[in-house]
Parts: structure tokens; C-alpha cells; sequence
């Protein structure tokens, strides 16, 4: 027979989401853990990400938008060679990771351009040029 817990408030279900914490957590671990680090920043003509990915190689990353969301995809291969080694610890991670980036209303999708040179993954996002929404007169048909 199964004991129901009670907690302070009384109810038995205050205890359930509890449970589940540390698997929350560990989620948001794994999750962080396969996100490379970046910057944003702002300039008065475009938006630019800065993202590193140290020992991945170009070919291995893609880049993608749709619909204002920036989206980077990869993969840090590992090349083991095992040959007369021992290893006492690895630090290094390596598999796949993605990150998205939502983009602010005025980027213009279609120019944004990625460049790739010493583990930094340049995003650079141009804006769109601000325009002012002229008036205009609508002319009234009589039937």
C-alpha cells in the first residue's frame, strides 16, 4: 500500500511537481550544455551575433531563417586517435548543438550574411531602412 504525503498546505499534490525539478533541471543542463556562447549587439545600420564555436569546422555549420527566427546548426566532431594514449580526464565536449536567435521586426531576412574565421561565427543582420507611413487621400466613389 502506497502512503499518501501531505505537505504544510494540506493537499497531496503540492508534492508531485516536486518530483519533477530535478528532471527540469536536467533538461535545461543538457541544453545549455550543447548551446554555444554568443553576443549581440546593435549598430546604427544592422544587428550583429557573435557566436563561438571553436574546433568545429565551417562545413559543419548551418545557418538558417524563417519566419524572424535565426536558427544555427552543427556539429563538433571528435577525431580520436587512441594509439600509445591514456587519458586521465577529457574536458572537451564534442556532438551536435543548435541556438536561435528571435530578430527584431526591421532585420531584412534576405541580406543577412554569416561569416566564419578563427571559431567565431559572425551573424550580421542588416535593418531595414526606416520609413515614415505617408498619408494618403482615398478617393470616395459615388454608385
Amino acid at each position: 500500500m502506497v502512503e499518501k504525503s501531505h505537505t504544510a498546505s494540506g493537499t497531496e499534490s503540492d508534492w508531485w511537481p516536486a518530483l519533477y525539478d530535478p528532471l527540469r533541471r536536467m533538461g535545461k543542463r543538457i541544453a545549455d550544455f550543447f548551446a554555444p556562447d554568443a553576443d549581440a549587439a546593435a549598430t546604427e545600420d544592422k544587428y550583429v551575433i557573435n557566436v563561438e564555436l571553436p574546433g568545429v569546422a565551417a562545413e559543419d555549420v548551418e545557418v538558417a531563417v524563417h519566419d524572424h527566427v535565426l536558427t544555427l546548426k552543427g556539429e563538433k566532431k571528435s577525431e580520436h586517435e587512441e594509439t600509445g594514449k591514456s587519458y586521465f580526464f577529457s574536458e572537451r565536449r564534442y556532438g551536435s548543438f543548435q541556438r536561435s536567435f528571435r530578430l527584431p521586426p526591421d532585420v531584412a531576412e534576405d541580406e543577412i550574411s554569416a561569416e566564419f574565421s578563427n571559431g567565431v561565427l559572425t551573424l550580421s543582420a542588416p535593418k531595414h531602412a526606416a520609413t515614415e507611413p505617408q498619408p494618403r487621400r482615398i478617393s470616395v466613389e459615388q454608385k
